[in-house]
This record gives C-alpha cells, sequence and structure tokens, in this order.
C-alpha cells in the first residue's frame, strides 16, 4: 500500500524514538544524550582538525621529506578546497538524513566513511592521500550537520537551556580540537607525517564506539527517516545516487586522465558549486509547498546569519592554513624554554574554547532571556574573527620573507579572539539554525548552516592564492577589516533581525 502524505510527514511511533525517563537533567543539568552526541564529536573533532593541523604543512613540505612539494599559496588553496568539498556534501547528508536514512544510521555511516578515510591516509602514498580525503568529504558531509540536528531534538524550542547546551556541545567538539593536533603534530614532525593520520584514525574509531554505545539516549535514534520517501521514490532515488556517483566518479577520471581537469581547475569549480549551492537551495526552501508561511518568513533573517558565518568563517578556516603556514616560517616555536611542533599553535584555538564555552554557557543560563539576541552574539562573534586578523598586522609589519622570527604570544592571542568568536557565532547559529528550520527541512537546514562553510572555503580557496605573493601585514589587515565592517552590518540590522527571527531571541 502506498503512503499518503500524512504518512510520509509524521514518524509512525514518537514515543519510541526518545530518551528514557529521567534523561532530562541527567548531564550536568542537560539531557543525557547530549553526553553521547559531545562525546562523538571530541573524537570526530580529534580525528578531523588533528588532521587538519598538519594538512597544509604536508601538502607544502618536501616530496624528499615526505611531502606533496606544493608552493605555500597552492598548498593553502588545496586545503580549503578539501574543506569547500566537505561542506559541500553536508546538504547531501541532511537530505539522506531526512528522507532515506534517518539522523542516527546517517551519522553512524558518516563515521565509518571518515574513520576509512583516515586509515587511507595512513598509507604513504599520494594516492591514498587523495582516496582518504574523499572518503573523509563523504562521512563528514553525513555526519556534522545531522550529529547538530539532534542536538536540537533534545531540546523544546522555548527551552532556556538550548544555547547553553549548544555552548556544552561547543566544549566538547574543542576538546577534540585541543587534543588532536598535540597527538598529530608531534607523530607528524617526529615520526612522519602518515603516523599523524593514523592518530586520526584511531580517534574517529573510538567516537563510533561510544556513539553505538550510548544510542539509548538519543532523540532520532530511530532507523527509519522522519520525512522518508515513499518506497517506490526511494529505491528511485537511491539508484540514481549510486548511478550518479559512479558517472561523476568515471567522468572525473576521464577529465583526468586527458589532462583538463588539473587541481587548479578542480579549485575554481569547487569555488563555483559553493556559491551556486546556496543560492539554489535557498530558493528551494522558499518555494517549497512543504515550507508554510511562517517558516518562510522566518528564513529570511536567516539570510543574513548565513552570510555572517561566511564571513567569520572565512577567517577561521584559515587558523589551518595562512596562520599554520605562517606560524611554521615566521613565528618562534617555543615557550619557556620549551620547544614544540608548529601544528601545536591548532591546539591553541581548542583550548581556549574549551576553557571559555562553559563560561559562555554558565553566562547565559544566568542571564535567562535578558542574554544578548542571537543576531547580537553573532555579530560580537564576527567582529573578533576580524580583529584577530587586525592583530596579526602588528608583528608582521616592517618584516618580509621568512627570516624574521615573532613572539608565540602573538599567534596565542589571535587564536584567543578567533575562540571567543567561534563560540559566540557557531553556537548561536547552530542554535538558531534548529530554531528557523522548516519542519520539513530540519536536517537539511542544518546542512545549509554547513554550506555557510562550504562557501567560506570557497572563497578561501581563491583568495589564499595571495598569500606570499602580497604582504603579510596587507593580507591580514585587509581580510580581518572585511570581517569587521561586516559584523558592523549585522548590529546595524539587529532590530529587523529581532522582529523577524521569532521564536529566537
Amino acid at each position: 500500500m502506498s503512503r499518503t502524505a500524512t504518512d510520509i510527514d509524521e514518524p509512525s511511533d514518537p514515543e519510541a524514538d526518545q530518551p528514557p525517563p529521567g534523561d532530562d537533567h541527567a548531564f550536568l543539568g542537560h539531557p543525557r544524550g547530549l553526553a553521547t552526541l559531545s562525546g562523538l564529536e571530541v573524537w570526530e573533532r580529534f580525528s578531523f582538525l588533528g588532521m587538519q593541523a598538519i594538512l597544509v604543512l604536508y601538502f607544502a613540505d618536501t616530496v624528499a621529506n615526505g611531502g606533496l612539494g606544493m608552493n605555500p599559496g597552492t598548498a593553502a588553496s588545496v586545503s580549503a578546497a578539501y574543506g569547500t568539498m566537505v561542506y559541500l556534501v553536508s546538504v547531501a547528508g541532511g537530505w539522506l538524513a531526512d528522507r532515506i536514512l534517518g539522523s542516527y544510521r546517517a551519522v553512524l555511516w558518516g563515521g565509518i566513511l571518515i574513520a576509512c578515510g583516515h586509515y587511507a591516509m595512513a598509507v604513504p602514498t599520494a594516492a591514498m592521500t587523495w582516496v582518504g580525503l574523499g572518503l573523509i568529504s563523504a562521512g563528514t558531509g553525513l555526519l556534522k550537520p545531522n550529529v547538530a540536528s539532534m542536538v536540537g531534538k533534545l531540546y523544546k524550542t522555548d527551552d532556556d537551556r538550548r544555547d547553553a547546551g549548544f555552548a556544552l556541545y561547543y566544549m566538547g567538539i574543542n576538546i577534540g580540537a585541543f587534543a588532536g593536533p598535540l597527538i598529530t603534530a608531534w607523530l607528524g614532525e617526529h615520526q612522519g607525517w602518515h603516523w599523524g593520520f593514523s592518530a586520526a584514525a584511531v580517534g574517529m574509531t573510538a567516537g563510533l564506539i561510544q556513539y553505538v554505545l550510548g544510542r539509548r539516549h538519543l532523540a532520532g535514534r530511530k532507523h527509519t527517516a522522519e520525512f522518508a520517501l515513499a518506497p517506490d521514490a526511494m529505491r528511485s532515488a537511491v539508484t540514481r545516487i549510486i548511478g550518479g556517483i559512479v558517472v561523476f566518479a568515471a567522468l572525473a577520471t576521464l577529465l583526468a586522465v586527458l589532462g583538463w581537469l588539473t587541481m587548479d581547475r578542480f579549485v575554481d569549480l569547487l569555488t563555483l558549486v559553493s556559491v551556486i549551492a546556496p543560492v539554489v537551495y535557498f530558493a528551494v526552501m522558499f518555494r517549497s509547498p512543504r515550507v508554510t508561511g511562517e517558516e518562510r518568513g522566518r528564513l529570511r533573517p536567516y539570510v543574513v546569519l548565513f552570510l555572517a558565518s561566511v564571513a567569520f568563517n572565512f577567517i577561521l578556516f584559515q587558523a589551518y592554513s595562512t596562520m599554520m603556514l605562517l606560524a611554521s616560517t615566521n613565528a618562534r616555536t617555543e615557550i619557556l624554554g620549551f620547544t614544540f611542533p608548529a601544528g601545536w599553535y591548532a591546539s591553541a584555538l581548542g583550548a581556549f574554547e574549551v576553557l571559555l564555552a562553559p563560561v559562555v554557557a554558565a553566562l547565559w543560563v544566568r542571564m535567562g532571556h535578558k542574554q544578548p539576541h542571537a543576531s547580537n552574539k553573532i555579530a560580537i562573534g564576527v567582529i573578533l574573527g576580524g580583529l584577530s586578523f587586525l592583530l596579526m598586522v602588528i608583528p608582521t609589519s616592517g618584516h618580509s620573507g621568512d627570516t624574521y622570527k615573532m613572539a608565540a604570544w602573538w599567534i596565542i592571542g589571535s587564536y584567543l579572539l578567533l575562540g571567543l568568536g567561534d563560540i559566540l557565532l557557531e553556537t548561536s547559529g547552530m542554535s538558531a539554525t534548529t530554531k528557523l528550520a522548516p519542519k520539513a527541512f530540519a536536517s537539511q537546514t542544518m546542512a545549509l548552516w554547513f554550506l555557510s562553510l562550504a562557501l567560506a572555503n570557497g572563497i578561501q580557496a581563491q583568495v589564499v592564492k595571495l598569500y606570499g605573493q602580497v604582504s603579510n601585514p596587507a593580507y591580514f589587515g585587509v581580510n580581518g577589516a572585511i570581517a569587521v565592517a561586516v559584523g558592523l552590518a549585522v548590529i546595524a540590522l539587529a532590530p529587523w533581525l529581532k522582529r523577524t527571527m521569532h521564536p529566537v531571541h
């Protein structure tokens, strides 16, 4: 028997999909499922950002030393293109969760693909590096939007704990962001880059194990999609997806063999897709008959939040590209007589977010309904991101080339500003996304938030080509000033955003 629209849109057994009684305040006053999802993100970020901290250094290192021998600008551009691909796939990941897999299985299979990708990168050949990056991209696209969406399902829309819960969740993310580079950078520098990639593989495996063991505490853990396609439509969709992947892989291989699909063209293509995709996706959501007029009204201010996220993450992601290259060539890797790998600078960002996230969470809980509006939190975050780049103008002014070495505290101070900005923007942005999302596009709207990260990386993939071609003060100064200007523009729009973002406050 075919399913009706009502059958498709409503879960068949909502009670069976809820956490056990007594879970609602079992984890630091929050639902116990938050611990399970945060634990998964600890290990996912351990693996992803641990690998990211050394990826650009691996690309830029000499072939004789185990690297790929790219020049710094190209290494940063390719690293950004990889990030673009990761977050572009998030759109497909959100759709697969909503319509075919369900959130729990999407996250599970995403984690498996990520782990396989890191194991592939542990093999010391260039070919396996690209295979590994492809698997990690696909897996992260399945995992990232759906984990964040599952966090949102743990709370009612008007629950004042929601922003604090996302702050704690983000603290978990950054425990992994802190620990990952410590391990991978040390192994990469002392044992070889692929040993660092091996550590990332082990970390993701640990995350999968704890996720499966804690699944009973999650909302959204059922094995069917909440807005599943009818059986015939699902079979057709699966066939088309598999066929599309095969055709894409065959076409890409053919173009590469013929010499047309060069690395530079692939990067440019990803940038173009990262620009087109959010425009198309917003258009689809605005025109969908499954989106009510009230939901459509809340999407308009979301466009502003989306653009603010692009501006901030354009700066944030360079903490793992241009900032890492700057640290490896122009910053001292010694504090109080202790010498450390350049990749450890990336851990400073995670450390600040671990320390500051609970402070921010406690502040929001204490302030309750008096806390700043979500749009203002996001705007302040963007401004702090811009200031983190403007700070770098001071130590880089009056110097050129790779001969000068700035004190470590300059980059650490930049990461302090960036870390606080990240907490304010990402936690408020993800929380607002789960509130503003049309019901029929719940996971996909979170994927749209991650699509802002794809666009940020796509723009970065082009801009970072200028790194090393213009002076460092000009590079960091102009990019930082643009981000500050965007943050100020969002503050100027605050009255309109407050009126149109209800029930977000």
